[in-house]
């Protein structure tokens, strides 16, 4: 029998990639506590990836973060796809489902994150959208604060914005702090102050990731590369703020042996533990 992914503070997850999926079946026990999935990318596939996932699902707590929800956009909900994710969320029994704040389609899919403009109108129009989908989902629905290059119009800031986007729509966040940072960078502004400003109590859990160093004023948020020591003194200043949620590695490519993965995670624990940041 799983363990429910709450009973499992402070805890350490990965993403459930079919590039992994040898390395996971094949982890030792500790290595890691939860998988995260994109419902999306799982719901109705059957075969030898199916029954992988039923094998994995038996064996660890599943966690949901959403690809295309595109809660942020002008389209309709697709409520269907969210009557899909429903079941499949009640069929394993995940307790968390994340979706991106931003949006990712119109008249078709953009295949790509889009950043909102920072106004009190997307405030209302995003917040309804996700009051929306949680009465479709039964369940309160965690939003990821996205990276961005561009950025529309801004009438506040961005963590003003996030604030307002989950007051207005009673939801919880699941912090990428590896976004934090790099929109730090590339939109400059202090990331301590962005932790600082966030409403503790909205905080359910955390990503953390690795970045590509474009130049000093550019960093691409990429899933496929190691952490930044950087971006490990953040998480740590993360979890003093919100508590240690529990945190998922993120890796979508590029992966190196599941050993130096198994490395990255082992630095979330300590610093879950209360340990300090060597560079």
């Amino acid at each position: 029998m799983q363990t429910p992914l709450s009973s499992l503070r402070p805890s350490v997850g990965l993403g459930l990639r079919r590039g992994l999926l040898n390395d996971l079946r094949n982890a030792r026990p500790g290595n890691f506590d939860f998988l995260e999935v994109a419902p999306e990318n799982w719901i109705g596939i059957g075969g030898a990836h199916g029954a992988a996932l039923g094998e994995l699902a038996e064996r660890y707590p599943l966690s949901c973060h959403g690809l295309s929800l595109s809660l942020g956009g002008p389209a309709p909900l697709d409520v269907g796809f969210l009557q899909e994710v429903r079941v499949f969320l009640d069929h394993y029994n995940v307790p968390l489902y994340s979706e991106h704040l931003s949006y990712c389609s119109d008249d078709g899919h953009l295949y790509d994150l889009l950043p909102l403009p920072f106004t009190e109108e997307a405030v209302y129009h995003v917040a309804a959208r996700i009051r929306q989908a949680q009465d479709i989902l039964g369940r309160r629905l965690a939003v990821e604060n996205v990276s961005c290059y561009a950025a529309p119009r801004q009438d506040m800031d961005e963590v003003t914005f996030t604030n307002a986007v989950l007051r207005e729509a009673d939801c919880d966040l699941l912090l990428d702090v590896n976004n934090v940072y790099v929109n730090s960078v590339n939109h400059g502004f202090d990331p301590q102050a962005f932790l600082a400003g966030i409403e503790p109590g909205r905080v359910v859990g955390m990503h953390v990731a690795g970045h590509f160093d474009e130049s000093d004023t550019l960093k691409i948020d990429t899933h496929g590369a190691s952490v930044k020591p950087i971006v490990w003194t953040l998480l740590a200043q993360a979890y003093a703020r919100f508590g240690t949620q529990p945190t998922l590695l993120e890796r979508d490519f590029n992966f190196p042996v599941f050993a130096e993965l198994v490395a990255e995670l082992q630095t979330i624990r300590h610093l879950q533990a209360g340990g300090c940041v060597h560079g």
